[in-house]
């Protein structure tokens, strides 16, 4: 038993996922990635102008290199992107290199925490509410059939959080990477 090596965060936009990710990397002495900064850092450009000029199959063929190149890595958190979970490849790459830990919030939540945010491609829409629902029934069964840990977020702080997922990282049997 212990911290497994790796943590990689799954669930869906505005989960907390980057913000627990940076504080669990600090207490864990881990080095922290974002696959979407990630992706931003090395085109120089915002993933909805990804989205703009090669589609959202583009930009999940970026994603999946980023994913490949870092759950290869050590001793990391690694926030991946809401929908990472659609490529059956980057499901078996963040499953068999690290604890999956999957940040669940409710619609509510989810919206009240990201209703100012104008960087959400799959978001522009008048109903973001219905949006947000269609892609939860979507990726809720492939983020619970990699997650080792789930978490319901709820109206916890991402210190709070951290905290909780870190004493249950602990708890984890370490997998063989």
């Amino acid at each position: 038993m212990g911290i497994p090596e790796n943590v990689f965060i799954v669930g869906l936009m505005g989960a907390g996922k980057t913000s627990v990710g940076k504080l669990l990397a600090k207490r864990l002495k881990k080095q922290f990635y974002d696959s979407d900064l990630e992706i931003e850092r090395r085109t120089g450009v915002d993933i909805s102008m990804i989205f703009e000029f090669e589609g959202e199959q583009g930009f999940r063929r970026r994603e999946t290199a980023v994913i490949r190149e870092l759950s290869a890595l050590r001793n990391i958190v690694l926030a991946t992107g809401g929908g990472a979970v659609l490529s059956a490849e980057n499901r078996e790459l963040l499953a068999k290199n690290g604890a999956v830990v999957y940040l669940r919030a409710a619609i509510k939540e989810l919206i009240r925490r990201i209703q100012h945010d104008k960087k959400r491609p799959l978001l522009e829409t008048e109903d973001r509410n219905a949006k947000l629902t269609e892609l939860l029934a979507l990726r809720d069964p492939l983020y619970k059939e990699i997650a080792d840990i789930i978490v319901d977020t709820g109206r916890q702080n991402p210190a709070s959080l951290t905290l909780k997922l870190e004493q249950e990282l602990m708890g984890l049997q370490t997998k063989d990477v």
